[in-house]
């Protein structure tokens, strides 16, 4: 995957301390990774990047809307997302991933792309189950809603499943509460 030079840091030539980076996210850094599961987004990615002597820290913060479609209607929403991550970058012999929030860069390194970082942390915000709001609080009227309570099973009232029980059965219950 072709890397894009907005999400490299040059880390060489940066001072100890915070250094602060800002990204504005739209569809097309989505289309550069082939992921085609939202209508349109607009995310705001804060990176705090504070360079020490022997390792560096970073510190994702990740807010905004993505447009994407219910999994029950199929009705498109903007999904509010708000996250933040953090990871500790330091030097070894080789390249190493495989933490969760640990990379091992090998040493001669001078920049550090983010822009894997960032798609997985903003996938990673949405929520597993894509539900559109007015699903949850009723006020959504939709053709799909009204034909899923159509076909849903109903459930038999209590007082129809009393009358149906085996009279010998309420004889057998008359054994255990009269001792």
């Amino acid at each position: 995957m072709k890397r894009l030079k907005e999400f490299t840091i040059p880390f060489v030539g940066l001072k100890q301390g915070e250094h602060h980076f800002e990204y504005q996210i739209d569809n097309a850094f989505f289309e550069h990774f082939e992921y085609e599961e939202f209508n349109s987004s607009s995310i705001k990615v804060d990176v705090l990047f504070n360079k020490k002597t022997t390792l560096f820290e970073l510190n994702f913060k990740i807010s905004g809307t993505v447009n994407i479609n219910c999994d029950i209607t199929n009705e498109a929403y903007d999904q509010e997302i708000s996250n933040e991550f953090d990871i500790v970058v330091k030097f070894g012999e080789e390249l190493n991933e495989d933490e969760i929030d640990i990379l091992i860069l090998p040493h001669g390194e001078y920049e550090l792309n983010i822009q894997q970082y960032i798609y997985e942390f903003i996938v990673l915000s949405i929520p597993t189950k894509r539900i559109h709001p007015g699903v949850e609080d009723g006020t959504l009227d939709s053709e799909i809603l009204d034909k899923l309570e159509e076909l849903s099973p109903k459930l038999k009232e209590t007082k129809e499943t009393e009358e149906e029980i085996d009279p010998r059965w309420n004889t057998l219950k008359k054994l255990l509460t009269d001792k």
